[in-house]
């Protein structure tokens, strides 16, 4: 079960890259200019993340009529559903470093492949984030 799960993280991962990269999702002046709406804003990127919206619509409403997950023995959804301080203020977060760095966790692994050092330092700093906000976490 481990090698099928692993194979099927494996070739969706890679379809998912490949996807961001076809998208021009891993170029970080494409996203600064999609999120500069006041200047050169480029609204091509309107219909990459409808795509994803409506895709992930459908999927879901399929996915979880299922008794469970493929390869897990129940779903792992989240148990909050309202908005609070911490959703807020990661959300802002996020923005700020989408906006500053162009790249997002998805195309930011992504563009790891393009060979470039500017996806090196953001998935570095962002893994760093996470064990920050783990520790943190863990102490509060």
């Amino acid at each position: 079960m481990n090698t099928q799960r692993n194979m099927a993280a494996l070739i969706t991962g890679t379809i998912f890259g490949l996807g961001l990269g076809v998208a021009q999702m891993i170029d970080p002046n494409k996203i600064r200019n999609f999120l500069d709406s006041a200047g050169t804003w480029d609204a091509s990127l309107l219909f990459v993340l409808g795509a994803a919206v409506v895709t992930s619509f459908f999927a879901f409403r399929f996915i979880l009529k299922q008794k469970s997950p493929r390869f897990a023995e129940v779903f792992s959804l989240p148990m909050k559903s309202g908005v609070d301080r911490s959703l807020i203020l990661g959300a802002v977060l996020f923005g700020i470093g989408w906006g500053m760095a162009g790249y997002c966790p998805g195309p930011g692994f992504a563009a790891l492949a393009i060979g470039s050092w500017e996806p090196v330092v953001f998935v570095a700093t962002m893994l760093a984030g996470f064990a920050l906000h783990r520790a943190f976490a863990a102490n509060s």
